[in-house]
């Protein structure tokens, strides 16, 4: 009998134990989970939470823009405690399924609103800070004087990388140009690969792709015709080791995880912005970037990171 009460006892423990149990959602924008970029950033800050919290969480990819309130409503109906939208394009889909559900929290990256809904936090990142000092190396680090700048579509945080990069470039060298096309795609790898591959064509000789998969594309161009490249979003040396100078990072891992974190403290500030910049450590250059850029132009970054 004394043995039956504890096998009892302990399932009951582990039933509201396992109802206890916080979840969070994300659903994606264009691209896959595992897009070497972005999206797999976000949902690498999810894993780690989950990890270090115990919580349960989930991804819905979206093929198209009829998916993204459809995966947001699936979440709803699972009873997510938090329902995170990937990347500008869902935008309106989240202000909506706020307004909607208003008991449900949501949050947004890299994105936010002229008037923050009560029940969201927008997570938006200082991305021209990181592509300032990938502009500064560029300048450094080009022989033809001839760079390249390629967009996935014209997100903001996309528009940010561009003009950071271009103004890193300028005030490192005057006499640099800087080429610049969208692939109006995220997704498209050949796309950016073909891209990519007519730049060098034209004397380019190093290029920045803020473009997701297609980015990805543009990486392997830089590959097969032995030219450098720059990353975006997270570290990508590991696309192209001999190739890869540096990468603009934006830590979309470390955001998500400390919006987790806030929500799991009972601390989640709905209803305002979060914004990351270099100040915060989650944006600006990896280690990696020591492995074929000389320090004296590493010294050189690291005094205009200062500033």
């Amino acid at each position: 009998v004394v043995l039956s009460a504890s096998l009892l006892t302990g399932c009951s423990s582990k039933k509201e134990e396992s109802a206890d149990k916080l979840s969070v959602g994300i659903v994606l924008g264009e691209g896959s989970i595992n897009d070497q970029s972005f999206n797999q950033s976000t949902w690498e800050g999810l894993k780690k939470a989950e990890k270090d919290f115990g919580i349960h969480v989930k991804y819905l990819e979206s093929k198209q823009e009829s998916d993204y309130i459809q995966n947001i409503e699936t979440l709803v109906d699972e009873d997510m405690d938090l329902i995170i939208g990937v990347g500008y394009q869902l935008k309106d889909s989240i202000k909506d399924a706020a307004g909607s559900y208003p008991d449900q929290k949501f949050a947004l990256m890299d994105e936010t609103y002229d008037k923050i809904p009560e029940n969201v936090v927008p997570v938006t990142f200082k991305e021209q800070e990181a592509a300032y000092l990938a502009g500064v190396i560029a300048a450094n680090m080009t022989k033809t004087k001839n760079v390249g700048f390629i967009g996935g579509l014209p997100a903001p945080g996309v528009v940010k990388y561009q003009y950071g990069f271009k103004y890193g470039v300028e005030s490192a060298n005057k006499d640099v140009k800087v080429s610049e096309q969208y692939a109006n795609s995220f997704s498209d790898q050949a796309k950016g690969k073909s891209i990519a591959k007519q730049m060098y064509a034209g004397n380019v000789d190093l290029i920045l792709s803020a473009a997701g998969d297609a980015g990805t594309g543009a990486i392997e161009a830089a590959k097969e015709n032995n030219k450098l490249a720059i990353g975006a979003d997270r570290d990508q040396s590991d696309l192209a080791p001999k190739n890869v100078l540096t990468s603009a990072i934006k830590r979309v891992d470390v955001g998500v995880f400390d919006i987790v974190k806030e929500l799991v403290d009972g601390k989640l500030q709905l209803g305002t912005n979060v914004i990351y910049g270099l100040q915060e450590g989650a944006v600006g250059i990896p280690e990696t970037t020591k492995n074929l850029v000389p320090q004296e132009i590493l010294d050189y970054v690291n005094a205009e990171a200062k500033k």
